[in-house]
C-alpha cells in the first residue's frame, strides 16, 4: 500500500489538473480573439464584442461560485468537483462547435461556470488533506498546473496560428475537453475530505480516510490529529447554532471572510488578467505584430512554470505575508515603468519596445508568489463548518473584478494606452499595505489552529497541547456520567 505521504502529494497533484483546465480556458482565449480567421469568420468583433467574449467566461465563474456557496457543503469536495467537470466538458464542447457568436460566448459562460466551481473547491480540497508543513506547497500546486495550462494554451493557440482556416481555432477550444474528461472520471477514485466528513458526523470514515492519509505515521498523532479536528468542531456547535449567516455575524469569522475576499481581490487588481488577456493588442499598441506577441507571451509562460516551481519551493519556509509584500512593490514599479516609457514611446526605438517587454516579464515574476498565495491563504483561514461558503465568496470576489476589468479593458487599452497602467499600479500599493498591516501568518499551523490567529480559540488543540486536550475529554466523560447517575 502506498504511504500516506504519497497518496497526500498525488491527490493534490491530481486535484490541479482543475488549475490546468483554469489556465488553458484563461489563456486560449487571447489567441483566439486575435487570429485571422476568427476575426473573418464572426466579421471583425468589436472592443465591446471581445470584451464580452472574455468576460462572459468571467460571468460564469461568478454564477460558479454562487452554486458552491449554495450547495458546495451538501455535495461534498468529490461531487463538486465532478459537477465542475461536466459542466466544463459541455462548455468546451460548445465552444468548439460555435457556429455564431452567440453560441461562443454561452460557450464560454458554461465554461466559466465550471471553472468557478472548481477554483473555490480545489484549494480547499488540497488543504483538508495535507499536513501544515507542506500545505501551502499542495494548495499552491493549483497555480502550477494554472501556468502549465496557460503555457499549453499559448503555444498552441501559436501553433495553431500557422493554420489559415476554422481549424486555428476550434481545435484549441475544443482541447480543453481533454483535461475536464480526466478531472470528471479521476476524481472518484480520491478519498473524501476526513474534515468534511467529521463535520458531517461521519466520524469513523473521517478515521479511516485520515489513517491512510496519514499512513506510516504514529497512531498516537493521528488519534491526536482526529481528536483536534472533532473538538474544535464540537466547541463550535457548543456556543450556538452554526449556520451560514454565522460567517457574517461571528466578528473573528468576519474578519477571515474580509481577508480572503481582499486577498482575492488583489490578484486581478495587479493587472495581471489584463497583460494575460489581452496580451496581444499590449503588444499591438508597440508595433509587434500578432504571431510575434503571441510568441512573446508564450516564452513569458514557459518562465512563469520556472517562477512558480521555486515560490512552490520556498513557501512552506518563508510563509505567506512576507512574499505577498515583495510580490505587491514589485508589480508596482514594473507597472509604473512601462506606464512612464509610454508617455514618452518611440516606436523606432527599438531598446525602448525590448524594455517595456521586458518589464512585462518582470510582472511576472512579481506576480507568482500572489498567484500561489491567494489561492493557498482563504484555504486554510476558514473553520470547516463554513470553509466551502467561505472559499465560494472570497473565490466570488475574485471572479467579480475579473468581470468588471475584462469587460472594460479592451476599451481602455484602445483610448488611454499604457496609461491604463497607472490604476493598477495604485491598486498594488494599497495592497502592499494592507498586507503588512492586517494579514497574520498561516506558516506551520493545522487548519484547526488558525483561531489561535483570530482570537476564537474555544479548546485546547490536541496536537499542540495534548494533555490540555485530554483534560477537557476527562471533563466531558465525568461530567456525562454524572448525568447518568443523577437520571
Amino acid at each position: 500500500m502506498p504511504s500516506g505521504d504519497t497518496i497526500t502529494i498525488a491527490s493534490a497533484a491530481f486535484l490541479a489538473v482543475g488549475g490546468f483546465l483554469f489556465g488553458y480556458d484563461s489563456g486560449i482565449i487571447s489567441s483566439t480573439i486575435a487570429l485571422p480567421h476568427f476575426k473573418e469568420y464572426f466579421n471583425s468583433p468589436s472592443d465591446d464584442t471581445a470584451g464580452g467574449i472574455v468576460s462572459s467566461f468571467q460571468g460564469g465563474a461568478v454564477l460558479g461560485t454562487m452554486i458552491n456557496m449554495a450547495v458546495a457543503d451538501r455535495l461534498g469536495r468529490k461531487k463538486t468537483i465532478f459537477c465542475g467537470s461536466g459542466c466544463s466538458l459541455l462548455g468546451s464542447a460548445l465552444q468548439a462547435g460555435s457556429t455564431s457568436m452567440a453560441m461562443l460566448i454561452v460557450g464560454r459562460f458554461i465554461g466559466g461556470m465550471a471553472v468557478g466551481m472548481l477554483t473555490s473547491t480545489i484549494p480547499m480540497y488540497a488543504s483538508e488533506l495535507s499536513m501544515p508543513k507542506w500545505r501551502g506547497a499542495l494548495s499552491g500546486l493549483l497555480q502550477w498546473f494554472l501556468s502549465w495550462g496557460f503555457l499549453v494554451a499559448q503555444w498552441l493557440g501559436y501553433g495553431c496560428s500557422f493554420s489559415h482556416s476554422a481549424f486555428s481555432w476550434r481545435f484549441p477550444l475544443g482541447f480543453q475537453c481533454i483535461p475536464a474528461l480526466i478531472l470528471a472520471i479521476g476524481v472518484w477514485f480520491l478519498l473524501e475530505s476526513p474534515r468534511w466528513l467529521m463535520e458531517k458526523d461521519k466520524h469513523e470514515e473521517a478515521r479511516v480516510v485520515l489513517e491512510k492519509l496519514r499512513s506510516g505515521q504514529n497512531p498516537s498523532q493521528i488519534n491526536l490529529e482526529v481528536m483536534e479536528i472533532r473538538d474544535v468542531i464540537a466547541a463550535d456547535r457548543e456556543i450556538g447554532k452554526v449556520t451560514a449567516m454565522s460567517i457574517l455575524t461571528k466578528p473573528s469569522w468576519r474578519k477571515r471572510l474580509l481577508l480572503g475576499c481582499g486577498i482575492q481581490a488583489f490578484g486581478p487588481l495587479s493587472g495581471i488578467n489584463v497583460i494575460n488577456y489581452y496580451g496581444p493588442r499590449i503588444y499591438e499598441i508597440l508595433g509587434i505584430d500578432t504571431q510575434t506577441s503571441l510568441m512573446i507571451i508564450g516564452v513569458s509562460g514557459a518562465l512563469s512554470i520556472v517562477y512558480c516551481t521555486i515560490g512552490l519551493w520556498t513557501l512552506d519556509k518563508v510563509g505567506r505575508i512576507k512574499p505577498l509584500m515583495v510580490s505587491a512593490l514589485g508589480l508596482a514599479a514594473a507597472l509604473l515603468v512601462n506606464a512612464v516609457q509610454a508617455q514618452y514611446l518611440n516606436p523606432n526605438n527599438t531598446h525602448q519596445l525590448r524594455s517595456m517587454v521586458a518589464m512585462n516579464f518582470v510582472f511576472s515574476l512579481f506576480y507568482t508568489p500572489l498567484g500561489i498565495i491567494s489561492w493557498v491563504y482563504p484555504a486554510e483561514i476558514f473553520p470547516v463548518e463554513v470553509r466551502a461558503l467561505g472559499n465560494a465568496i472570497t473565490t466570488f470576489t475574485n471572479w467579480v473584478v475579473n468581470l468588471v476589468f475584462a469587460q472594460f479593458s479592451p476599451s481602455a487599452l484602445t483610448k488611454i494606452g499604457f496609461r491604463y497602467f497607472y490604476v493598477f499600479f495604485i491598486f498594488n500599493l494599497i495592497a502592499f499595505f494592507c498586507y503588512w498591516f492586517f494579514y497574520p501568518e498561516t506558516k506551520g499551523r493545522t487548519l484547526e489552529q488558525m483561531d489561535v490567529l483570530f482570537g476564537d480559540q474555544l479548546v485546547p488543540h490536541a496536537l499542540d497541547d495534548p494533555k490540555g486536550a485530554m483534560a477537557i475529554h476527562k471533563e466531558a466523560m465525568e461530567s456525562v456520567h454524572v448525568e447518568e447517575n443523577q437520571v
